[in-house]
C-alpha cells in the first residue's frame, strides 16, 4: 500500500516556473514507478510523465518535453516534477501516481495523490 500527498501548486505567470512534490508512505516505494498526470477541466486525465524506481526517466509528453523534468529521491520516499517556462495550458490539477510498470495509461497505475492545483496565468 502506497500514499501519496502533493504538494506545491498555486498560481503563476505564463513564462515562470514551479516546482511539485509528491510524498509517499510505504516501504515500498522505492520499487513502484510513479508518474505525474494532469486534468484540466472538461478534459480528460493526460499523462505528463513517468520515472522507474531506479531513475530510468520515461519520454515526456510531447506538450511538457523541455519544459518539465521528473526525479525523485528514494530516501526521501518522494518524486518531483519541475516546471519551467510555463503556459496557461499548463493549466491543471496535477495528480502523481505510483505503479508496477512503466505506462502512460492512468488506468494501470495503483496509488494515486489528491491533487493539487496549478494555475498559469497570462
Amino acid at each position: 500500500q502506497v500514499q501519496l500527498v502533493e504538494s506545491g501548486g498555486g498560481l503563476e505567470q505564463a513564462g515562470g516556473s514551479l516546482r511539485l512534490s509528491c510524498a509517499a508512505s510505504g516501504r515500498t516505494f522505492r520499487w513502484y514507478y510513479m508518474g505525474w498526470f494532469r486534468q484540466a477541466p472538461g478534459k480528460a486525465r493526460e499523462f505528463v510523465a513517468a520515472i522507474s524506481g531506479s531513475g530510468v526517466i520515461e519520454p515526456y509528453a510531447d506538450s511538457v518535453k523541455g519544459r518539465f523534468t521528473i526525479s525523485r529521491d528514494n530516501a526521501k520516499m518522494a518524486v518531483y516534477l519541475q516546471m519551467n517556462s510555463l503556459k496557461p495550458e499548463d493549466t491543471a490539477v496535477y495528480y502523481c501516481a505510483a505503479g508496477d510498470f512503466a505506462t502512460t495509461a492512468s488506468s494501470r497505475y495503483k496509488y494515486w495523490g489528491q491533487g493539487t492545483q496549478i494555475t498559469v496565468s497570462s
